[in-house]
């Protein structure tokens, strides 16, 4: 069943151009949602090929992290929508990467695979967890247990020997690029997985773990004083000097994991408090012109033309957690809305290239089509978009509510299988250790000194 196109899926959806859309009438979000959802799938086609290299990624020069990253806009698309014209094909990618040992670790991304990769595809995986997605039967385990799985398989990595603590950013030692360089979107991705598995379990260790990673981020100086996330440390110093590069994606993954625990500890001050701190800093991603205002865009790149394929997806992540985090903590709605109002609107305009006017561009606040197209533009357009329909859909599950839905059945229903909080350990275990010659793409040049330099001066005048 899983060979049918995903183009095919989506024939009968009537496209709506893009830069018409009226944010106060759900049928047209959900109609320039579907629009934006068939032009993220035109870039897929490994269903149809349907080879153990071509399954569930998407082509070159997109990474493997960046197709978990997909995937979870597209469930989120499901959820917000109510559209379940991909949901055989999430499935089959979802289930087609769990690896043997049901942990997303990969043998044939074995040597490339990062913490921050497997943390993206986990997002995935909470998603599909928190919202009783369907599974096609028992050969795999819950969803929820493979994500406990990812956790498990994390954890052993916290490395005390330099910087008293913290992942790297590479998992494999075989792997020069990033061994000695810890990043904030691991840290903050084994941050956001704790928080959300304590809320998913009930299981306090993950809240413990949470907690960890936090206080270890703001001594360490990923998140500084005034709440702005910094891209990472080198490790052969000791993280003496932190790098004050920084992204929408590591500022939008720290404040969903603060919002979670909000929400886990009942209104608990202090994670509120970060929250909001996360979301007032998050303001550097907005309006970078004053006829621009409110409009996100990704302050280290895009004004220098320097973004790569990486970071033309990073936006949607941003939009994707800050509409989580409504859901969470609900006095952030106000502020996430005047925001990602304007945004929306600006990224659908954007969407207005091509021969159907339904492509999307990089740069929202030029009024349009700005001719620089691809896989990450079409995602941070849907994340952002889709979003809006956010208060009107079911909110995570949390522990006693996630079921283990298979088949046909409603994730409303009742399921004969329901996910024990009391069964779910948070105990190591032990992760592969085969080693690939392979190594990740690094992309360390002479544009890094000025992305640094532009981050910190517009964090300067935020």
């Amino acid at each position: 069943m899983y060979m049918k196109s995903v183009h095919a899926a989506a024939l009968a959806a009537a496209f709506t151009s893009p830069k018409d859309i009226n944010i106060n009438d759900p049928t047209s979000i959900r109609s320039v949602a579907s629009t934006l959802a068939y032009g993220t799938m035109a870039w897929y086609s490994g269903n149809v090929t349907d080879t153990p290299e071509t399954i569930a990624v998407f082509p070159p020069p997109h990474y493997w992290w960046q197709a978990g990253a997909a995937w979870g806009a597209m469930l989120d698309y499901s959820h917000y929508t109510g559209d379940s014209s991909y949901d055989e094909v999430i499935t089959q990618a979802l289930l087609s990467q769990v690896g043997p040992k049901f942990d997303f670790m990969m043998p044939l991304h074995f040597g490339s695979e990062g913490n921050d990769d497997q943390a993206f595809w986990s997002f995935a995986i909470l998603e599909a967890a928190e919202r009783n997605f369907p599974q096609p039967d028992d050969t795999t385990p819950p969803w929820l247990d493979i994500a406990s799985n990812i956790w498990n398989s994390m954890v052993v990595r916290w490395n005390t020997s330099s910087c008293g603590g913290g992942l790297a950013w590479q998992i494999f030692e075989s792997n020069p690029n990033g061994m000695h360089y810890k990043n904030s979107v691991s840290n903050g991705g084994f941050f956001q997985m704790s928080a959300r598995l304590a809320r998913a379990t009930g299981n306090d260790t993950y809240l413990e773990w949470a907690q960890k990673v936090w206080d270890w981020s703001e001594k360490i100086g990923f998140v500084d004083e005034n709440y702005n996330v910094y891209d990472g440390a080198d490790s052969q110093d000791n993280c003496a000097e932190v790098n004050k590069l920084s992204f929408s994606y590591a500022q939008g993954i720290y404040m969903y994991g603060a919002a979670v625990l909000y929400n886990y500890t009942n209104g608990d001050k202090t994670w509120g408090d970060r929250t909001s701190g996360l979301l007032k800093a998050a303001d550097s991603y907005f309006s970078p012109y004053p006829n621009a205002t409110n409009i996100m865009f990704e302050h280290a790149c895009e004004p220098y033309e320097v973004c790569n394929t990486d970071m033309k997806s990073f936006k949607g992540y941003l939009s994707r957690f800050m509409w989580a985090t409504t859901r969470m903590m609900p006095a952030t709605l106000p502020r996430v809305q005047t925001l990602l109002n304007a945004s929306a609107i600006a990224a659908a305009k954007a969407c207005s290239g091509g021969q159907n006017g339904t492509v999307c561009g990089q740069k929202w606040y030029v009024g349009g089509f700005d001719g620089v197209s691809g896989l990450g533009q079409q995602m941070t357009a849907l994340e952002t978009v889709q979003g809006l329909l956010a208060q009107e859909a079911t909110p995570p599950f949390k522990a006693g509510e996630i079921k283990h839905v298979k088949g046909t059945d409603s994730p409303a229903e009742d399921s004969s299988s329901t996910t024990d909080p009391a069964a779910m350990s948070a105990t190591p275990t032990p992760t592969p250790t085969r080693r690939s010659n392979s190594a990740g793409s690094i992309f360390i040049d002479w544009r890094w000194a000025m992305l640094a330099l532009s981050s910190v001066l517009v964090l300067g005048f935020a």
